[in-house]
């Protein structure tokens, strides 16, 4: 969902939060939305979702973060939540091992349900926790580069990295919907034929962006 208003945002951005369930998906939405950590949150049942407004590029945009629970029973309801989502957070913990082994199977499934053009980027939380880590960030990284994937490490307990990765993933879904409304805008430009009206709507995969013009000989 990256639709246009002309009010109080420029654009609306749906992003998703997905990966094993205890990865820190819930702090992360509260550090970035709310700048706020709970030690003792738990498992998320269902879906939840927050929203905060930010600039980027220029362009007011307000980023609808939605928390997916990670546990099993609880799948069949996420999967209907990728629709219409431009962004997604796949989160593991680099203190679980499963969570890392279990990224190929969550982006499959975020393949199989997201569109083929989300932006999405892989996050190694609980970086503070760096004592007890066992997934190694080089190896983060080259799984990140193997999928195509934006890579960042995060804490969401010492607040780091969470500004820059939604920052990231959010210019990223800016910059691809800018490039395909001027790119829609040339085309229909070029293919004008004068003295007809022409209107042109462009319904892309990450975004709807609507524009309308009138010429008259």
């Amino acid at each position: 969902m990256a639709s246009r208003v002309d009010h109080e945002y420029d654009y609306l951005f749906k992003i998703v939060l997905i990966g094993d369930s205890g990865v820190g998906k819930s702090n992360i939405l509260s550090r970035f939305t709310r700048n706020e950590f709970c030690l003792e949150s738990k498992s998320t049942i269902g879906v939840e979702f927050a929203t905060r407004t930010l600039q980027i590029e220029g362009k007011t945009v307000k980023a609808q973060i939605w928390d997916t629970a990670g546990q099993e029973r609880y799948r069949a309801i996420t999967s209907a939540y990728y629709r219409g989502a431009v962004g997604a957070f796949l989160v593991y913990d680099i203190t679980k091992k499963q969570t890392f082994d279990n990224v190929q199977r969550w982006l499959r499934e975020l393949r199989d349900h997201a569109d083929s053009n989300i932006v999405i980027m892989m996050t190694g939380n609980k970086s503070d926790l760096n004592h007890l880590r066992v997934v190694a960030e080089e190896d983060g990284q080259t799984l990140a580069e193997k999928e195509g994937l934006s890579f960042l490490e995060t804490s969401a307990l010492e607040a780091l990295n969470i500004e820059k990765a939604f920052q990231t993933i959010l210019t990223e879904i800016h910059q691809i919907i800018s490039k395909k409304a001027l790119a829609a805008q040339e085309a229909a430009a070029s293919t004008a034929v004068p003295g007809q009206g022409t209107t042109i709507n462009v319904s892309d995969s990450l975004g709807n962006v609507k524009r309308g013009g009138c010429c008259s000989s």
